[in-house]
C-alpha cells in the first residue's frame, strides 16, 4: 500500500499506481454533459492524466489551470483533469476559469479508475477522493511517467510530466 500525506500525516493509497512501461489501465470517466470519456476515444494520443481531490481546493484548482496552460502548447496531447467531483462542478469551474485546453472528468462513478490506477485514499480527510497525481502515457498506450505527490497540499511537478512527453 502506498502512501501520500496531508499536511504531514500519512494518509494510505489502495493499490498501486501503474508502472513505467506498462500498458495503461483502461478508464471510463464521466464528463461535464453526462456522457461518458472512454480511454479508446483518446487512443493514438499522448495523455496526460492530472489526478486530484477537488476542485474546491486551492492546490487542485492551480494544477487545472496550470496544465490548461501547457496543454495549449503540446502536439497530440490530451490533458484530462480528473477527480471525484461533479461533472456539473467542474463544469462550472472551467466555465469560470476560462479553461478549455483540457478535459474535465470526473471518477464520481468509476471506483474502478481509483483501483486501477492506485489513487484512492483509504484514511484521513479526505479518505476515498483521489490523490493528487500524474500518469502521462504515450501514443501506445504505455505508461511513460507516473507522480504520485508525496504531499497532497503541494502541486506536482510540471517539468518532469512534460519532459517525459519529449524523451518518448
Amino acid at each position: 500500500m502506498e502512501t501520500t500525506a496531508f499536511k504531514g500525516t500519512p494518509v494510505h493509497i489502495c493499490g498501486q499506481m501503474p508502472h513505467v512501461g506498462s500498458i495503461a489501465p483502461r478508464f471510463t470517466l464521466t464528463r461535464g454533459n453526462l456522457t461518458e470519456l472512454r480511454s479508446e476515444e483518446l487512443k493514438g494520443r499522448r495523455i496526460v492524466l492530472n489526478i486530484f481531490p477537488s476542485l474546491d481546493t486551492a492546490v487542485c484548482a492551480t494544477s487545472v489551470r496550470r496544465f490548461n496552460q501547457l496543454a495549449a502548447s503540446l502536439d497530440n496531447t490530451s490533458v484530462v483533469a480528473v477527480s471525484k467531483d461533479l461533472p456539473f462542478a467542474q463544469s462550472r469551474f472551467c466555465t469560470t476559469e476560462g479553461i478549455e485546453n483540457l478535459i474535465a472528468a470526473s471518477a464520481f462513478r468509476s471506483p474502478e479508475f481509483s483501483k486501477a490506477y492506485g489513487v484512492e485514499m483509504v484514511d484521513g480527510p479526505l479518505a476515498s477522493l483521489l490523490a493528487r497525481a500524474v500518469v502521462v502515457i504515450d501514443e501506445t498506450g504505455r505508461v511513460v511517467y507516473t507522480e504520485l505527490v508525496p504531499e497532497i497540499t503541494h502541486e506536482p511537478n510540471y517539468e518532469a510530466a512534460l519532459r517525459s512527453l519529449k524523451t518518448e
